[in-house]
């Protein structure tokens, strides 16, 4: 499968609850949980190497339709309705349409 839908969200925590938000977000991997979908392709979880309270999440998947589907589920709002706890500020987004890549872990 490709990716044909995408986007990147960068997260502030409040201070000093940027590990908590790393591993909130790395539940989506779960199983059940949106990350682990056939229909996501992409899920990366990465913060800042100078603030560490700035996590950036990078999805990829097969289609927008698919993201917004699975993301309406019970599993995907959980985690959201955790986040907002953990943030600072409002989450920035960019949406994407990839055009080509690797992603090797």
């Amino acid at each position: 499968m490709i990716a044909t839908y995408g986007f990147n969200a960068t997260l502030t925590a409040k201070p000093a609850m940027g590990d908590q938000l790393v591993d909130l977000l790395l539940t989506g991997l779960d199983e059940g949980s949106p990350g682990a979908s056939e229909h996501c392709v992409v899920y990366l979880v990465s913060r800042s190497a100078s603030i560490p309270d700035i996590v950036h999440v990078t999805e990829g998947w097969t289609s927008e339709e698919d993201h917004h589907r699975i993301f309406a589920g019970e599993a995907a709002q959980a985690i959201v309705a955790q986040i907002d706890g953990l943030l600072a500020k409002e989450s920035q987004y960019t949406d994407y349409v990839p055009v080509r890549g690797k992603a090797t872990f």
